[in-house]
């Protein structure tokens, strides 16, 4: 997604105009438009026009037209956006008040105005803009003496480091110059790792090479990570991913990630953080039921108990029709998050995500237990069901 320009009030009000990229981009479009926002755009209409003879034909002309959006149709499969909405500025073709229907594509620009931006929407906004927040999958291709650090979008690979270090050969019975240089080189790869990849948003670290670096590299990262007790690394040390590459140059990745193998991998390592979470609250649910709630009122309930530790939320529930209900949610996700928690939002298109939507949508595993609202009556999550 292309940001091209942004114009906020300090009360939060304002528009944004934007150039959806690829298809997926259209997923966010869709979660950023709500019933009553003003979109602008570019858009086909029909027009009846009139001859000087009296015959009557009809013509099709490209028109610039601003809508107040009224509804908002998402075809998941070919990635189309239709909104349909009534005129509310001076068109020469259309009239005031009149129904029109504009579809969103990719490459095609538009402009987005509300009367309120919250924060899960401005979020929104900036992962979808900043390609790192996209690039869950990072990759270090390497050979001995060469090392490229790259993030994959996925539209693009971002090359973040490159790094060189001679490595003298192994002479006969001397190789404790190659062994030092070696060993530079790793520490060098390894401080390149910490320093552009963010674990948070990244799923999934390729290491790829010729021969055995990539094992001797990885052997090495993780003794110096238990040597130097550094917790970044040993925590996410299930992220990364042994593959065999041509060279430890930056095309060679373009071969490691179309070989099918690795590409099923991928996709079974990209979707693990949120099957996780989801995992983890059934067992939570299961042995200790007092740290694991779900449905608006209990979960909200946990939270001014600042109890919160993981909250599970789909992003179907910031696409509620009542301004006043949507702003529930938004707030819940604030709060926790000014409680040192963590939110995990969830794509409804996803396996994990239909799982949760099952739970009402919102869920939460505990820092401690709150016995006193599980004995409370399940209503509440029916209620919000």
């Amino acid at each position: 997604m292309k940001l091209v320009r942004k114009d906020l009030e300090k009360d939060n009000a304002g528009q944004v105009t934007l150039i959806p990229e690829e298809p997926e981009d259209m997923w966010h479009t869709y979660n950023l438009l709500q019933v009553g926002d003003s979109l602008r755009a570019s858009t086909i209409r029909k027009v009846q026009t009139e001859s000087a003879t009296g015959s009557v034909g009809s013509n099709r002309i490209r028109t610039t037209l601003t809508l107040c959006v009224e509804t908002i149709d998402f075809d998941s499969q070919a990635c189309q956006l239709r909104v349909k909405g009534t005129n509310i500025q001076e068109n020469e073709y259309v009239k005031m008040g009149a129904y029109h229907t504009i579809e969103l594509e990719p490459n095609r620009q538009f402009t987005l105005a509300k009367k309120q931006w919250d924060s899960v929407v401005l979020e929104r906004i900036e992962q979808a803009c900043d390609p790192a927040w996209s690039a869950d999958v990072a990759a270090v291709v390497m050979q001995e003496g060469l090392a490229h650090v790259c993030l994959v979008t996925p539209s693009m690979t971002l090359t973040r480091a490159k790094v060189e270090v001679n490595i003298p050969r192994k002479r006969k019975g001397n190789c404790s110059q190659h062994d030092r240089a070696l060993e530079r080189f790793y520490e060098q790869v390894v401080q390149a790792i910490q320093r552009h990849i963010n674990f948070e948003v990244v799923k999934c670290v390729l290491v790829a090479s010729p021969g055995f670096v990539r094992e001797q590299f990885c052997d090495y990262m993780f003794q110096q990570a238990v040597k130097t007790d550094n917790k970044l690394l040993l925590e996410n040390r299930s992220k990364f991913l042994q593959v065999h590459s041509s060279s430890g140059h930056k095309y060679a990745l373009k071969e490691v990630l179309c070989d099918p193998a690795v590409t099923s991998r991928l996709s079974d390592t990209k979707a693990a953080g949120e099957v996780k979470a989801l995992d983890d609250f059934y067992k939570m649910l299961q042995h200790e039921p007092d740290r694991a709630f779900y449905g608006l009122k209990h979960v909200e309930k946990a939270n001014e108990a600042m109890a919160i530790d993981t909250l599970l939320i789909s992003d179907e529930l910031f696409r509620h029709q009542d301004v006043a209900t949507r702003a529930r949610y938004v707030k819940l996700v604030d709060s926790v998050r000014e409680n040192m928690g963590t939110v995990r939002i969830f794509s409804s298109l996803h396996v994990s995500g239909e799982q949760l939507g099952q739970l009402t949508g919102v869920a939460a595993i505990l820092r401690f237990p709150v016995a006193e609202l599980s004995d409370q009556e399940d209503e509440s999550s029916s209620e919000e069901d």
